[in-house]
This record gives C-alpha cells, structure tokens and sequence, in this order.
C-alpha cells in the first residue's frame, strides 16, 4: 500500500519538471492540454519567468498543479507495472486539486478550470499587501490557538503543518502586532510569508462562496484510492464527502498534522511526495517517523525511486 501527497503553494520553482518535460511525450501532453484549457502559457512561466508570473498567485496554483500532475502521470506508469496500490492522496491546499485528479475524482480540464478561477479569487480576495500569513516556529496548533484566544489576537490559524510550524493569516496590522506574543510565549522564530493575502482564513470567506458557483458546474466522481481532506483532516471515498470538505476548504484551517495522524492510524507507512520541492517530506517527518518517505522533484530522483522503492 502507497500513499501519494502533493506540494501546494510555496514549492514552485523556475524550471520545475523541465527535464521531464524534454524527456516524455505524456507530460509535453499535459502541458498542452493545460495551456489550451487555461489560454495561459504555462509552459513560458514555469521555464522561463520572464514576466515574472510564478510567483503571482493566480499562476502559481497552474504552475504547481502542471509540474506536479506531469510527474505523477509519469510515476504511476511504473507503480501500475510493479502493481504497487495507491491506497490514499492527499495534497496541502492547492494540492488536493492535484490529489482530485490523480485519483480520478475530476478531470484535468476542469481541475484547470477550478485553479484558474481560484487562483484568481483568492489573489484579489484582499486589497494588495493588506492582508497576509506569517510562520510561527517552536509552538504547536494548541498552544498558538490559546495564544491567539487568551491575548484577543485578530489572526487565525491557517495551517498546521506539524508540531513545530504553524501557519497564521490575518490583515497586516493584525499580523506585525502578534509577534511578541508569540516570541514572549516561547516561539522561536515569526517569519512573514512571501503571499498576496491571508489564505485559509476568515477573509477568503466571499471568495469561497464564489469559488462554490464554479465547484458546482464541475462532475466529482467516487475515488478508487482514499482522498484525506485538508478541511477534515480525515479519507473518504465519497464524492459527496469529498466536494463537501473541498467546498470549505479556502476559509478554514489546513489540517496537515491530522492528515498524516490519520495516515499513521490507517497504518500505511509508504509515502511518495510528488512534484516541486521536498517540504512535505520534511512537515511528515516532524509529524512522525513511521513512514518510508521518496520526494520525486526530477528525473535523477525518479530514476533512485525505480532503483530502491
């Protein structure tokens, strides 16, 4: 049994997938489907930057799903010949959407659809530079909340991404004013996040509501593999289950930790990080150390995976 997570926001980096890109005709296929879909030039983006879109929200989201999409359908040719069983997906934020089509829940054209809207909503959900996430280091969920509870902070927890690093959002002022709580409480580090606004927080609130107009037009199908839901923290292979989690999932908390407790409860201990970046790799392992974990960012890795997975 295998687990698949995918990387969200945050991960992206220029030249991501190109070697996979230059090496197989299937993700030189995805590209184009995805660029014909969105009429964005995805490829340009994440190549080249030239106009110095990767790291603007409604790219990025396109951007990441490209690569990490791209990779998977590269992987899982080798996990259906080695019948090696994809048992659970799970993505952080933007890679749920991911997670949705690798398990076959919604297609690849319509999760485009979704992500461009999405990424749009949520870059303009908040006037620029008023509003955004910061990471507290050295303090689980639990102490932050009561941080937040006991001193009246206007934040909210974004996500929890392991025992050590909480995700806070909130308005800018809100944001700077919380600091020295956090620090004179015992944090070790308050690091401001390089984003356009406060995601996975009560300001995303109308954006969700528009973002379900669009989540409404698109087909969920039942998963063969457990999708484990950021909003619940917990699998289902209902589609109903899974629009529903996926409906609240832009204004509420990422349950990352509950996420990988419950993979750990499953007792499925291999994990395969798909797509740009190793961050996950890094939160599943201060979560627990009872997984086998293999990040797949390139060709050199896919080719170590082949050799000892």
């Amino acid at each position: 049994m295998t687990t698949i997570v995918f990387p969200g926001q945050g991960s992206q980096y220029i030249g991501m997938t190109k070697d996979f890109y230059e090496e197989f005709a299937i993700v030189r296929e995805i590209f184009e489907i995805i660029e014909n879909t969105s009429k964005i030039k995805i490829k340009d983006i994440i190549f080249e930057n030239n106009d110095n879109l990767l790291n603007i929200t409604q790219y990025t989201q396109l951007a990441i799903f490209c690569s990490s999409i791209s990779i998977f359908n590269v992987i899982n040719e080798h996990l259906r010949k080695n019948n090696l069983l994809i048992k659970n997906f799970l993505g952080h934020s933007l890679g749920e959407y991911t997670a949705l089509v690798a398990s076959k829940v919604i297609s690849i054209e319509d999760c485009v659809k979704l992500l461009k809207v999405r990424g749009e909503l949520m870059q303009n959900a908040y006037a620029e530079n008023k509003s955004g996430m910061a990471a507290v280091i050295g303090l689980n969920c639990s102490s932050i909340e009561n941080i937040i509870s006991d001193n009246n902070l206007s934040i909210e927890v974004a996500n929890d991404n392991s025992p050590l690093q909480v995700v806070v959002s909130g308005i800018t002022e809100s944001l700077e004013s919380s600091k020295d709580f956090f620090i004179n409480n015992g944090a070790k580090k308050f690091i401001k996040l390089n984003v356009s606004a406060a995601f996975h927080s009560k300001i995303m609130k109308d954006a969700e509501k528009k973002m379900l107009s669009f989540l409404d037009l698109i087909k969920f199908s039942n998963p063969k593999s457990n999708i484990i839901s950021n909003y619940s923290g917990n699998y289902s292979n209902d589609s109903n289950v899974i629009f529903d989690n996926l409906s609240k999932q832009m204004s509420n908390k990422v349950k990352w930790v509950g996420s990988i407790k419950c993979l750990e409860n499953m007792n499925d201990k291999k994990i395969i990080e798909i797509g740009p970046g190793k961050v996950l790799s890094g939160l599943i392992n201060r979560i627990s150390n009872n997984f086998n974990i293999f990040s797949i960012d390139n060709l050199k890795d896919m080719e170590k995976f082949i050799n000892e997975f």
